[in-house]
């Protein structure tokens, strides 16, 4: 099968995948095919300049990220004799929501506006269906640690998992296991006494203090959000705040009444 043909095919099946192609310096035009999972297709003119440009792609698929990346003619850090054209065709970011509850629909819309594969998961057969959250990619009636020990290793930097449970029995296993994963967002919903009986739960299980930090909650930035339209907004948009480094005004900082208007 041919580049292209092999592009193609990844692309009709969302599985992720990055071609480089030379843009200035030697053998411009030339391509490399890199895929996280198999050996790269193609070649841009040397052996060395090759294996640094795959190296690099993996990282930039990873993060999603589409680049012009300057090398020397064996892949040499720091120089410009060659640019390079990194253009990353990842599958879409996931966000694991778990918890069947009022604020899982309005979640589901707004993240898939941003792009999203969105999955609900809730052990109670009667509130995860796909008739409540007809915008969720997929419906899971199973225990939130369980997917996550089936679909964990897959997750990075670029996915999201949202604990909106309220029960410690559905809440602090969700967690736990979404902290074994490499994802890059970890919220959990709740008051600021849920949020801390929840701490105080999860540090009993074993769970260190610096591995509490990677968790946002409560969930969201403070916007005095009260509907789940609002809460759903809220949440995505500490999301892109931690994505873009910017510096937001987050719950978990924050003290006092989450719901609080202010005149």
């Amino acid at each position: 099968m041919s580049l292209f043909e092999t592009l193609s095919e990844a692309l009709k099946a969302e599985r992720p995948v990055a071609l480089a192609t030379v843009v200035e310096g030697p053998n411009v035009g030339a391509k490399l095919l890199v895929r996280p999972d198999a050996d790269p297709l193609g070649s841009l003119g040397q052996p060395d300049l090759d294996r640094v440009v795959a190296r690099d792609a993996v990282g930039e698929l990873a993060a999603g990220i589409t680049s012009v990346r300057n090398y020397g003619p064996s892949g040499e850090a720091r120089q410009e004799d060659v640019k390079v054209f990194i253009e990353s065709f990842a599958a879409p970011p996931r966000m694991l929501i778990f918890g069947a509850v009022d604020f899982t629909a309005a979640l589901c819309r707004v993240a898939k506006v941003l792009g999203y594969r969105v999955t609900v998961c809730d052990a109670r057969p009667v509130f995860a269906t796909p008739q409540r959250f007809p915008r969720a990619d997929e419906v899971v009636v199973d225990w939130p640690h369980r997917l996550l020990e089936k679909i964990g290793p897959e997750l990075g930097p670029r996915d999201a998992v949202c604990v909106l449970t309220h029960d410690p029995k559905f809440d602090v296993p969700a967690v736990i296991g979404a902290l074994a994963t490499d994802a890059g967002y970890i919220g959990a919903m709740g008051s600021r006494r849920t949020t801390a009986d929840r701490e105080r739960r999860l540090v009993d299980e074993g769970v260190a203090p610096e591995q509490l930090e990677r968790v946002y909650a409560p969930i969201g930035l403070d916007l005095g959000a009260r509907t789940p339209e609002e809460t759903a907004i809220s949440v995505c948009a500490e999301i892109i705040a931690l994505r873009s480094g910017r510096q937001a005004p987050f719950l978990r900082g924050s003290t006092g009444d989450i719901h609080r208007r202010v005149d």
